[in-house]
């Protein structure tokens, strides 16, 4: 892929973003938090694998179009639900070592995927790992339907029929 593709193809995901957001900005009061983490979570990994299996600059598109269109709706899911359950008290302290969990393990899957590349594929590697992360998006979102966890993703709705009202 030449830079000029590369970058069109970050403008397009950018787009997509953009089109989700505005998307997300007109229905946010009609859809819970779980239904906006799992349709961002299982289309965004079905993103993934349409770029993991892509035949050409169109499929690669629009792979990354989904990807970014629905990480909208993945990140503003788990905003708020990072909001309503931790507490404002604790929440610098939670992000913190979170974020610190999350950068030791983003290093050490980048080094892990850039190992396997070398031995296998790079685009075997991809491939096998969009399969991966379609199964655990799956996997999570039976989990965050499941009615065990049901008061996790409660909403406040008071503030639902005040923004109904709006």
């Amino acid at each position: 892929m030449s830079r000029v593709e590369y970058s069109l193809l970050i403008s397009i995901t950018g787009i997509g973003s953009v089109s989700g957001a505005l998307f997300l900005t007109f229905i946010s009061n009609k859809i819970s938090i779980r239904s906006m983490i799992v349709i961002g979570m299982l289309m965004m990994s079905g993103g993934y694998v349409i770029y993991a299996f892509s035949w050409s600059f169109v499929s690669i598109a629009v792979g990354f179009i989904i990807l970014g269109f629905f990480n909208v709706f993945l990140n503003a899911g788990i905003a708020t639900f990072y909001q309503n359950n931790i507490p404002v008290s604790v929440m610098g302290r939670v992000t913190s070592v979170f974020q610190l969990f999350q950068s030791v393990f983003q290093i050490f899957f980048i080094l892990a995927m850039g190992f396997l590349a070398d031995i296998i594929s790079l685009k075997l590697t991809i491939a096998s790992l969009s399969i991966i992360m379609s199964t655990t998006a799956i996997i999570y979102s039976f989990a965050v339907w499941h009615p065990k966890y049901s008061r996790w993703y409660e909403e406040d709705t008071e503030d639902l029929k005040k923004a109904r009202m709006i």
